[in-house]
């Protein structure tokens, strides 16, 4: 039987109360349960999973992550609209949690790390009529924000953000 999307994710953090503020915060999502300084399961607006987002607290001398090493280098969440990633843009930098953001000609994305240093992308998908030729060579390029606000505006929904099935 062949994947057919990810359906959750589940991260390790040192502590549920920096943790679940920060993704409830920045990115909206909402606790679906939570077992008090020993996990929290969070779920994204309109999700029709049990949880989205699961977090198991290790205590605050755990150590986080190393960039070079193996493990996960970052998730990607998708909101609906450029108004959306330009909201939780400004979340993001208001935290100091924003650390890139990049044109991939298939969406425009932001990059952060929460608390605990596990870095996470949070994404825009470009309407599929207007992907480039698959050819293009320059795919990551400097995300220009307000260009693509200009061209697509800050509702315009694609994708599974928008209710389609993947």
């Amino acid at each position: 039987m062949p994947v057919r999307r990810l359906n959750h994710a589940v991260l390790y953090v040192r502590e549920l109360t920096r943790s679940v503020p920060f993704y409830t915060e920045t990115l909206g999502l909402t606790v679906a349960v939570e077992v008090p300084r020993q996990a929290a399961f969070l779920r994204a607006r309109d999700s029709l999973n049990d949880h989205d987002l699961g977090l198991f607290a290790l205590g605050v001398h755990a150590p986080g992550p190393q960039q070079g090493r193996v493990g996960l280098y970052h998730l990607a969440w998708e909101v609906g609209t450029l108004g959306e990633l330009d909201e939780t843009a400004g979340k993001l930098r208001k935290r100091g949690a924003l650390v890139g953001a990049s044109d991939h000609l298939v969406s425009k994305s932001l990059y952060a790390k929460d608390p605990d240093g596990n870095e996470f992308e949070v994404m825009w998908r470009v309407p599929r009529e207007d992907w480039p030729d698959p050819d293009e060579q320059d795919r990551i390029r400097q995300l220009d924000l307000p260009a693509a606000l200009a061209r697509w505006g800050a509702d315009r929904t694609t994708g599974a953000a928008a209710g389609s099935v993947t």
